[in-house]
């Protein structure tokens, strides 16, 4: 598992982007997150842990939980 800072989240759209402590960026779709984690309540700043999958736009995060 990676680590990361939730750095932007676009409500209204469904995702946002986790910055990870080597500078990538990663982009995550709600239905990425954890049943643990609500979308609705992310604001930006959260850490989190996620895993890294190639998705259709290059790498992406999926099973993002709070770390």
């Amino acid at each position: 598992m990676t680590t990361g800072t939730i750095k932007k989240v676009i409500s209204e759209r469904g995702f946002g982007f986790i910055s990870a402590p080597d500078g990538k960026e990663y982009f995550f779709h709600k239905d990425g997150l954890a049943s643990s984690m609500d979308f609705d309540r992310l604001t930006g700043g959260e850490s989190v842990s996620f895993d890294v999958e190639a998705g259709p736009k290059g790498d992406r995060a999926v099973r993002v939980q709070s770390a």
